[in-house]
């Protein structure tokens, strides 16, 4: 079936009478016919903001959707117009969404994600059977802070933000107890491979 098909229904009434007729009798089909006259209109707005004609025609079905509870909400005078703020409107709240996702999902990565797996050289110098003998002792050596900055961090895999929340220093004084025990750390586990 083809996405753009027309509406058999067809009438010669105008979009205020069938707005009428819709809000006196709740019959979707009256409002299928109206929406249909605009459908191409819906989805051209739709694909100049998604650029993706998939996306857009979910988006086209969507605002059908949105459009049953929308239009018993406002006096609506002139259906064309309204329609096309609407779906411009539609479009930038799933743009934002999308934006304020990607945002989320960029700063888990760089909170989660990077800070704690980069520059692990420290651990990884030390012959693995070693390691936990060597780390171990080497941890017990660092100053207090950077000794629990570093077991949050590195051990129990917390971010930064976390570990300024469970030791209640601020978040640059966590970042700069990493980077130091981290020095620290490769210092000592040099000094042990000798």
């Amino acid at each position: 079936m083809d996405f753009f098909q027309k509406n058999r229904n067809t009438t010669q009434e105008s979009d205020e009478d069938l707005t009428g007729r819709y809000l006196a009798t709740k019959d979707l089909e009256l409002l299928g016919i109206l929406y249909q006259r605009y459908i191409y209109l819906v989805y051209g707005v739709c694909l100049k903001y998604f650029k993706d004609r998939e996306e857009s025609k979910d988006a086209v079905m969507q605002i059908f959707e949105k459009l049953i509870t929308e239009i018993e909400k406002h006096a609506v005078g002139n259906f064309r117009p309204w329609l096309y703020v609407m779906t411009k409107h539609y479009c930038l709240r799933q743009l934002q969404k999308k934006a304020s996702a990607s945002k989320k999902i960029k700063q888990f990565y760089e909170e989660k994600i990077m800070e704690s797996t980069i520059d692990l050289s420290p651990l990884d110098e030390v012959p693995e059977k070693d390691m936990n003998k060597a780390l171990g002792e080497c941890i017990e050596k660092l100053k207090k802070e950077q000794k629990a900055c570093i077991e949050l961090f590195y051990l129990k895999e917390k971010c930064y933000r976390e570990v300024s929340h469970e030791l209640g220093i601020p978040l640059n004084k966590v970042k700069s107890c990493i980077q130091n025990g981290k020095r620290n750390l490769k210092i000592c586990l040099e000094n042990k491979n000798g």
